[in-house]
């Protein structure tokens, strides 16, 4: 069963200004500490009604027959619908798949889905789009601060994750997690109480919406341990419109950066005091995942920060890196640059079991 250790304390962030380098300097230490921080939602373009017309998709759409879901079913470019048990994020310790189903959505063009969609979201096309468009903007705030904190050219990651310059790797994805008590779960045997089983995210960037009232998210911290993360940090509850987005570091920028960015493993559960209550509730969340152009090469970052962290440390090498082995810094002379696809491709074939030939 999870336990009940203290949740973990993580800074909130105001990207308000994306050209501050203190800001940069502030998340930079987060990013190397944690791999996970908030920021603080009146610092973004996101209103409350944004946010909640999305959880309102998010619900419609699972709520929607397996029949609407069956038409737009996960394929190997990552796009579509993943029902219950699909996803097996920790193969060495799970003996079944995910308790989730999740719907994914790659990049929009001119306000258009490049995928199929089911008939459920079919009207909100557009508004998705939208949405998207903001976890973007948000997503180049971010990236333009930990650029400032490496002391690199600004706009070095936002360039390399534009959109408008090639397809990219980004999702957006509505998820849904049964209560432990939902018949989609209580038939199963619950020898844990794992929702998402314990990973790294596999992009750069990961952007999470939480709902209050809906807990389960935890950290696994240095020390071995997993730590909750609230869904809205310290005790001041009315000081955000809607709580906070908490964002965190992904393999990809662990791999760009050698190690200095950490990509922390992390996992869903079944809360305790869930499972207590007499009127348990749903998990839902929304994520935005946020991956460079496709071409983007992954050579190292023009840092010295990180190359003085690469010196003291040895870097990324073999089994240190999470997710897959390596670092940039530790790419062989002569040797091609892996690219962000590859990279993806990787990662995806591990959870689905998509081959690149697929």
């Amino acid at each position: 069963m999870s336990n009940t250790a203290v949740p973990i304390e993580l800074p909130v962030i105001d990207i308000s200004n994306p050209h501050d380098p203190a800001v940069g300097k502030a998340m930079l230490d987060a990013a190397a500490k944690y791999g996970f921080l908030y920021v603080n939602s009146k610092g973004t373009d996101f209103t409350a009604q944004d946010v909640d017309h999305a959880f309102g998709l998010s619900r419609k759409f699972f709520a929607s027959p397996v029949s609407d879901k069956e038409t737009c079913r996960i394929t190997p470019n990552n796009r579509g619908w993943s029902g219950m048990h699909t996803e097996t994020l920790d193969p060495e310790h799970q003996r079944t798949g995910d308790f989730k189903e999740a719907m994914n959505f790659g990049d929009f063009k001119n306000g258009k889905a490049q995928q199929p969609l089911p008939t459920s979201l079919t009207p909100h096309e557009s508004e998705i789009a939208d949405f998207a468009q903001l976890c973007n903007k948000t997503c180049k705030r971010i990236l333009n601060l930990l650029s400032l904190g490496l002391e690199m050219p600004e706009d070095f990651f936002a360039s390399r994750h534009d959109p408008s310059s090639g397809p990219t790797g980004s999702i957006l994805r509505f998820l849904w997690y049964p209560s432990i008590f939902s018949p989609e779960t209580a038939s199963y045997k619950h020898d844990k109480d794992v929702r998402a089983g314990a990973h790294s995210d596999y992009g750069s960037i990961t952007l999470l919406f939480q709902r209050p009232g809906q807990p389960g998210l935890e950290i696994l911290t240095p020390e071995g341990s997993w730590a909750p993360v609230p869904i809205i940090p310290g005790d001041q509850p009315d000081a955000f419109p809607f709580p906070p987005i908490l964002v965190n570091i992904g393999d990809l920028l662990s791999y760009w950066t050698d190690g200095l960015l950490k990509s922390t493993v992390h996992r869903v559960v079944f809360p305790l005091e869930e499972q207590r209550s007499p009127n348990p509730q749903d998990r839902y969340t929304v994520v935005y995942f946020c991956h460079p152009v496709d071409t983007t090469e992954l050579v190292p970052v023009p840092s010295q920060i990180v190359a003085e962290h690469r010196q003291k440390t040895g870097g990324l090498k073999g089994d240190a890196a999470v997710g897959f082995g390596g670092g940039a810094g530790s790419l062989e002379p002569g040797k091609r640059p892996l690219t962000a696809c590859e990279h993806l491709e990787s990662r995806l074939a591990a959870t689905y079991g998509f081959t690149k030939e697929a």
